[in-house]
């Protein structure tokens, strides 16, 4: 019988201890995942005829429908303590199948075991060492969206797109996204070995990276076209980093196009991603935030908060994530600008703690931000609509001999906004 070992917490925070381990078998992982399967049918059903939240129902059919999912699972349960191989922890079976459950979801959505959670609450805000990548799932695993130039993760070549399998023995498929971020931090100067898939090599590869604090990645601008064309590079999208870009697109005068360069940008918040596009947009709509229970909330542009009317284009990949996505797909909804590059990864929502009566926690998405167009950003990214490079799909092998065309996606940008008049 095979058997995998995942980690858990010691009651230690990650930076400043060890993680203890526990061996499942590969079956008793099976068995997990069909209570998770279980108990998502069962909520979800309640939720989808009405809310009732984790214990409560409303009554009538809603109730009726409810109890009998319920009641699949108790009997699922039932059967697992009486006939499984051996005698069964059932708490361990059933924080297996609520992690399934709230992975179901999407990625951002995790169930935190009440030890989890106490390190999740009490983790420091800055000033964390890490080893300089911004983290999301895909697939069930971990997936880097981009990587900080000069960082531990850059100098050992790790890309966006690739997929880290494991942390220490850890596969993360069977590790929520905050626990995953959790684990990836930790003290300056220690170390976390990680198995890397990269696209289109099967193999894991096993990559040692030692923690350290990772500045944030500063502003470049550069002129292009005999300065008729302003070039900005934000690296984060913080309240003073938008600052900044006002700065330059102020000073730089109504006529200067503007190439609004947002590959691998992955910090920053929605509120600045709004302000940002804001700056391009004098009327219309922004974006839109949206869930079940979450009142419509809609984003317009303010015309106090306008700057220029000159072209704009905005450069994007698949690092592209969170409010920079917000940017580049009001831009294009307002068809205020070319958006060139590749399809952006895709993030867009907000979440709520839930915190349950035996210390656990649910972080819960309640809401996802749309674009001009409708569409949610979490469930189908932006897509440029000047296609330029590729997506994981169409990654290449790294040994395959390629032709340097140089930033293929920056030309064009610039050559776009050179036939435009100012």
């Amino acid at each position: 019988m095979r058997y995998h070992c995942v980690y858990t917490f010691s009651g230690l925070l990650p930076y400043q201890g060890p993680f203890s381990v526990v061996c499942v078998s590969r079956i008793f992982q099976r068995l997990s995942f069909v209570l998770a399967v279980t108990i998502f049918a069962a909520l979800g059903l309640g939720f989808a005829m009405g809310e009732f939240g984790m214990f409560g129902v409303h009554a009538g059919s809603e109730q009726d429908g409810a109890y009998r999912q319920m009641h699949v699972y108790a009997e699922v349960l039932k059967r697992v303590q009486s006939d499984y191989v051996t005698d069964p922890n059932i708490n361990t079976v059933t924080t297996g199948a609520l992690h399934g459950l709230l992975e179901s979801l999407d990625a951002d959505s995790s169930y935190l075991t009440p030890t989890e959670y106490k390190i999740y609450k009490e983790r420091p805000t800055s000033g964390v060492a890490q080893i300089g990548v911004t983290v999301s799932k895909r697939y069930g695993y971990a997936t880097i969206v981009s990587v900080v130039p000069s960082s531990p993760a850059d100098r050992e070549h790790l890309s966006d797109g690739d997929v880290i399998e494991s942390i220490g023995d850890t596969s993360t498929r069977e590790l929520s996204l905050a626990v995953i971020r959790l684990m990836l931090e930790g003290k300056a100067g220690s170390t976390v070995t990680l198995s890397v898939v990269r696209p289109r090599k099967p193999d894991p590869e096993k990559i040692t990276l030692t923690r350290t604090v990772i500045p944030t990645p500063a502003l470049s601008d550069q002129q292009y076209e005999n300065s008729s064309i302003l070039y900005i590079k934000p690296g984060s999208l913080s309240t003073d980093r938008v600052d900044q870009i006002a700065s330059k697109i102020k000073s730089a005068g109504k006529t200067r196009k503007i190439l609004l360069d947002l590959r691998d940008v992955s910090e920053g918040d929605a509120e600045q991603g709004m302000r940002l596009a804001n700056f391009f947009i004098n009327q219309g709509t922004i974006a839109a935030l949206e869930g079940q229970k979450f009142p419509k909330q809609t984003f317009s542009a303010d015309s106090s908060k306008f700057i220029t009317s000159a072209p704009v284009a905005v450069l994007v990949n698949r690092g592209t994530y969170g409010a920079a996505e917000i940017v580049a797909d009001a831009i294009e909804g307002a068809k205020r600008g070319d958006v060139v590059g590749e399809r952006t990864f895709g993030e867009g929502s907000i979440q709520k703690t839930i915190e349950l009566s035996d210390g656990a926690a649910l972080l819960l998405t309640i809401a996802k931000y749309e674009g001009p167009d409708g569409k949610k950003i979490q469930d189908e990214a932006v897509a440029p609509n000047v296609l330029v490079g590729q997506n994981t799909d169409d990654d290449i092998d790294d040994d395959t001999p390629q032709q340097n065309k140089g930033d293929e996606p920056l030309n064009k940008a610039l050559e776009l906004l050179k036939a435009k008049n100012s």
